[in-house]
């Protein structure tokens, strides 16, 4: 298997996340730290595995615990893949619209030194289109808003992503449908909204200090703040989809790591301004910095959900929908489909890859035949189907945990060595290897 590059720039022989962390510790958010160092574990068995054995060669095969964490590019990409599938599902068979709110470019920084006005963010974004409709069509939207915190070079800017349906829910319960936003009008409305948000939740002393980028973000920008909603064309499904896939999607793909050199990174971007793919060079350190700063808070949720699409109004809503197109027999609510998240298997055979689970020597399947977890710092095993899978199990933890003790005891022999000569026991044994 190809190794991650991004592991190799953060782990490799350079150590150069560890320098890091030397270096920054005390500016260094906690959450960043559990994040990358779960990204550094995931995959190891040494964090855990589940035993297969195929049942025609008896060839063990190990699959590792994977971390699930929001800086791990193998996980995000996966489960990128898997919400925006179980979107087309959940979500109404009806038009949606992709809406893109963005700030001045001035005000970025104080959303990056103010992380907290992030969930306003979204939460006025979503308000200004709900009252839209709510105003114009007498309709309740359903919408969908995922943050972004990055540009295409991977630069701190924040902006929201929506996913809006092309009409709403009546008070009476019936759909109407509504196919337009006017987001020339309501750039200026996004406008006056971000630069009161930023005055209404800043200290005096803080917004003392950014004053003068605020005067400056209304001045320049006489259209207000740009905002965008261009119209889909295509199946409904396949709209779906790659919208879901934009909005979670990670701040960098390894694909596009074009280059590292130990000290450097290259990566490709696409160039807003002229729509021409370039590339950018950077040190380790500040590739480092630029990619941390993506790392949501804890217990962010970068993804929610508003309207029809909310917690509180779904069932209600998709109730009313119901019963509503019994009458109209027009379907645009799945009632009787039940969503299950796809296993790693079928993730694996729905991406076009060979299945798994199937042995490359023999062509049988494999079966499963245990699982080792971590308990307390060491390798125990939860499940063992056969004594022989257990003895397999129990020799490939005497082989990790010996693994993991190597670097510990080189460690402790280093130690050793430079400690100063304090007692007689240590003058005695140098003395002998001065004796010629």
């Amino acid at each position: 298997m190809k190794k991650n590059i991004l592991k190799q720039i953060f782990f490799d022989e350079n150590q150069h996340w560890e320098s890091f962390k030397k270096k920054h510790r005390d500016r260094i958010r906690p959450v960043v730290i559990k994040e990358v160092e779960r990204f550094r574990d995931c995959g190891n068995p040494k964090n855990g595995f589940k035993l297969f054995v195929c049942e025609g060669c008896n060839d063990p095969r190990k699959v590792p615990y994977r971390c699930k964490g929001r800086f791990c590019t193998t996980c995000s990409l996966g489960e990128s893949e898997e919400w925006s599938r179980l979107l087309t599902e959940d979500v109404l068979q009806v038009n949606h619209r992709h809406v893109i709110f963005t700030i001045d470019e001035g005000l970025r920084e104080i959303f990056l030194l103010h992380r907290h006005l992030l969930k306003p963010l979204m939460d006025e974004a979503a308000k200004l289109i709900s009252d839209y409709f709510g105003k114009k069509a007498k309709v309740k939207p359903g919408i969908i808003a995922g943050l972004h915190t990055f540009g295409s070079q991977v630069n701190f800017n924040p902006h929201v992503h929506m996913l809006v349906t092309m009409g709403g829910i009546t008070k009476k319960g019936s759909w109407k449908a509504y196919d337009f936003i006017p987001f020339q009008m309501l750039r200026k409305q996004w406008q006056t909204v971000v630069l009161k948000l930023i005055r209404n939740n800043l200290t005096k002393k803080e917004k003392k200090k950014v004053q003068s980028r605020l005067q400056k973000a209304f001045s320049k920008n006489g259209e207000g703040f740009y905002v965008y909603a261009p119209k889909q064309r295509g199946k409904i499904k396949d709209q779906l989809r790659y919208i879901g896939r934009y909005m979670r999607r990670p701040a960098i793909g390894i694909n596009r790591i074009e280059a590292y050199d130990g000290q450097y990174v290259t990566f490709k971007y696409i160039d807003k301004k002229d729509k021409q793919e370039k590339c950018e060079t950077l040190m380790v350190e500040a590739f480092i910095i630029r990619l941390i700063r993506h790392i949501p808070d804890e217990q962010f949720k970068t993804i929610r959900y508003y309207g029809m699409y909310s917690r509180r109004s779904k069932s209600l809503s998709k109730k009313l929908l119901a019963a509503w197109q019994q009458g109209k027999k027009r379907w645009i609510l799945k009632v009787k489909k039940t969503l299950r998240r796809q296993t790693w298997r079928e993730r694996v055979i729905s991406s076009g890859q060979k299945d798994p689970m199937v042995c490359p020597h023999c062509d049988n399947y494999y079966e499963y035949m245990g699982e080792v977890c971590p308990e307390d710092g060491t390798l125990k095993i939860k499940v063992a189907l056969t004594k022989e899978a257990r003895s397999y199990m129990e020799r490939v933890i005497i082989h990790l945990e010996g693994i993991k003790q190597e670097p510990e005891k080189r460690k402790e022999k280093k130690e050793k060595r430079d400690r100063p000569l304090t007692s007689e026991e240590d003058i005695c044994q140098l003395s002998l290897f001065n004796v010629s």
